[in-house]
């Protein structure tokens, strides 16, 4: 078989085939129109083909998506166009003959292997040799699934997760039958699509469904002690809905029965399902975010139980290689809803503890996999950066999907170790910083410590230079730094493009600094770098600054801050490589001298974001005085430390303190009272 190049950003992928135009979807249930609702939005031109041997079931399936659709439309989440594209070229048939012109063939039945089989055989005698089978399984093995076929080479599981139209992540499987190019072809068109794929290997229950299904399981399990509320409240500390919550919300006993039985039969005992999920209905519990009364030694026994079957089945996984540590992480995230990644988890409360609860947990349930290494192997990974190379350029990938890329402490100190370790290899030219999907490169930094900092400006000004230390080190990085805008870049995500030394962009990427309408000054270098790198759009940046004005990648490029558009986001990365080898022998200091700007005009009386939003005049007032005086400093490392200073000053103020508090309770900030 034909070797390939292996990236972890899908986007590097080149394809050997377009997107789909033809879709079919056998099974008429929930997921199957749901997996039809995301592909239809994202795919416009897409020709659906829906299959059940139901008429009344195709048809409740058709009436669904196009309800999907207008509510959409009446959500302003779908134009008036895109949701008429949704609900065209759909077709519903009892007749595996629709199916002949497909692309792309998802089945989506009950979990029952003989009939899925069937199902395969009867779809590979009708459809295209060209054409992709794939199930979405939960549990069962692809090679069970698909060894039969004549051409099992173009099959695989492609397991998605409710509801598949709004959760992002999908697991792919990579068996010993699957070309490989078809499998890089699945996690290039699911990213492109906007979803997370995941390869998995070809396990029983493959990685993430180990985690939730035992997790469920072991809630179960514990019902001789404890009710369904008081345990989904215990666990509440690691999910943001209990495991009963999410039952009931999904219908899910059955699965549990199907999963477990199935994991029961080819890893052991130790993993039956709970006598309880074959007579149990509806969960009696809790909505996210109740309380129950719960005797605290009770509310351990329930916590010490979920994290030993949590633990046991990371590090079975990462022993297994079934999965990554990196998917496993953010997998849970995604697909479950877990507040942190286990392996996270893992970290944070330390070896010691882990052990204890795992020798705890094999105790209870002994045969459940205990770790083969040192707690601290499984967890001294990359969490939110992927890294890649093309021609001798390291690209960096900021992958935090769940929350559009945003920058954090750690995230920084990832891009930070990664330039630092290859600066000095004379095998890399230099590197280019990216974020991953189509939306986002950096949708800002996240609030952290900040809020506990208000009204005290030293603190504060020391914690704008702390989360600079990624930025000064690009300062002085002695080799290229690229940043590829592949959607918007906000707030420090755009401080962080404009201190790479060059910029590329697709054409609808955009740039805001969002930090006034929080009532507080852009804190690490916004305030005087894009002056000094491009006075002469200094009032660009004034409205950027103080009115929260949108730049679109178009005028940015005609300012001269972008180097290179391009109209596809699969040509972005090979541009910004391209920049880097064309920036290696250029110097790209920051110019020390002072810059001469434009005058600031602003509406001190009633100041307006150019959305039409009141702001803080007090704010702009800090912020105005700090550009003029950046400006007109005699070094840049001055420049900075009066931006410092002035995000320090606007931390004091009742609007900053305003801002953030309505930011963190989701409402609208009030600065007609603030000032």
């Amino acid at each position: 078989m034909q070797k390939y190049k292996k990236f972890n950003n899908p986007i590097l992928i080149q394809p050997t085939r377009e997107l789909p135009k033809w879709v079919g979807i056998i099974g008429a249930g929930t997921i199957g129109p749901d997996i039809g609702y995301y592909l239809k939005s994202a795919i416009p031109e897409l020709k659906l083909v829906l299959i059940d041997i139901n008429q009344e079931a195709l048809d409740k399936a058709v009436d669904r998506i196009c309800a999907y659709a207008e509510k959409g439309r009446s959500r302003g989440k779908l134009s008036d166009e895109q949701a008429d594209k949704v609900q065209e070229n759909i077709l519903a048939s009892t007749d595996y003959q629709a199916l002949a012109y497909c692309d792309w063939v998802i089945e989506a039945a009950s979990e029952d292997i003989s009939l899925k089989r069937k199902i395969f055989s009867d779809v590979e005698a009708i459809v295209k040799e060209t054409t992709i089978i794939t199930s979405n399984t939960s549990s069962i093995p692809a090679e069970r699934l698909f060894s039969h076929l004549q051409h099992p080479q173009r099959a695989t599981v492609t397991h998605f997760f409710a509801p598949a139209f709004r959760n992002p992540a999908v697991e792919i499987v990579r068996w010993e039958k699957a070309d490989g190019f078809i499998i890089e072809y699945l996690r290039w068109l699911f990213y492109v699509t906007d979803k997370m794929p995941m390869i998995t290997k070809d396990a029983v229950c493959f990685m993430l469904d180990r985690i939730f299904d035992n997790w469920c399981n072991e809630a179960a399990l514990l019902l001789e002690k404890a009710s369904p509320a008081q345990i989904d409240y215990a666990s509440s500390s690691f999910v943001h809905a209990g495991p009963f919550f999410v039952l009931n919300l999904a219908n899910g006993n059955p699965i549990i029965i199907e999963t477990n039985s199935l994991q029961t039969e080819i890893e052991g005992e130790h993993y039956t399902p709970a006598e309880v999920f074959k007579t149990a209905g509806t969960w009696d519990t809790i909505k996210p975010g109740e309380k129950v009364e719960l005797d605290s030694s009770l509310e351990q026994e329930i916590k010490d139980r979920l994290l030993g079957i949590l633990f046991s089945q990371s590090v079975d996984i990462l022993d297994r290689e079934i999965g990554n540590p990196e998917d496993l992480d953010l997998g849970s995230r995604l697909a479950f809803a877990f507040k942190q990644g286990p392996l996270e988890l893992m970290r944070e409360i330390g070896e010691k503890e882990c052990t204890r609860i795992l020798n705890k947990f094999s105790k209870t349930k002994p045969g459940m996999p205990l770790p083969n290494q040192a707690i601290s192997t499984y967890t001294n990974f990359r969490r939110f950066i992927l890294l890649d190379e093309l021609d001798g350029v390291k690209i960096i990938t900021i992958r935090r999907p769940d929350a559009m890329n945003a920058l954090h402490d750690e995230i920084n100190d990832e891009i930070l170790e990664t330039l630092k370790q290859y600066e000095d290899d004379p095998d890399v030219t230099g590197f280019v910083i990216s974020g991953y999907g189509m939306r986002a490169f950096s949708a800002g930094a996240d609030i952290g410590k900040f809020p506990t900092m208000l009204g005290d400006k030293q603190q504060s000004i020391e914690y704008a230079q702390t989360c600079s230390r990624l930025l000064s080190y690009l300062d002085t990085c002695k080799k290229p730094v690229v940043a590829a805008l592949n959607g918007m870049a906000l707030g420090g995500g755009l401080e962080l493009a404009i201190r790479c030394h060059g910029i590329v962009a697709v054409n609808d990427a955009w740039m805001q600094f969002p930090e006034i309408t929080l009532g507080i000054a852009p804190g690490i270098g916004g305030m005087a770098v894009p002056y000094r790198r491009w006075p002469e759009a200094s009032s660009v940046f004034h409205n950027m600054l103080i009115k929260a004005e949108k730049l679109t990648a178009d005028k940015a490029s005609e300012l001269g801050m972008i180097n290179t558009l391009v109209d596809k986001h699969m040509n972005l990365i090979p541009a910004g490589a391209w920049l880097v080898k064309d920036l290696a022998e250029k110097q790209h200091k920051i110019r020390d001298e002072p810059v001469t700007i434009a005058p600031i005009l602003r509406e001190v009386n009633e100041p307006l974001s150019t959305q039409g939003q009141r702001l803080s005049a007090e704010v702009i007032d800090i912020m105005c005085k700090a550009i003029n005086k950046a400006a007109s400093a005699s070094s840049f490392n001055d420049a900075l430390q009066i931006g410092y200073e002035a995000f320090g000053d606007s931390a004091c103020t009742a609007a900053a303190k305003e801002g953030i508090s309505s930011f963190s309770e989701g409402r609208k900030p009030d600065f007609e009272k603030t000032g």
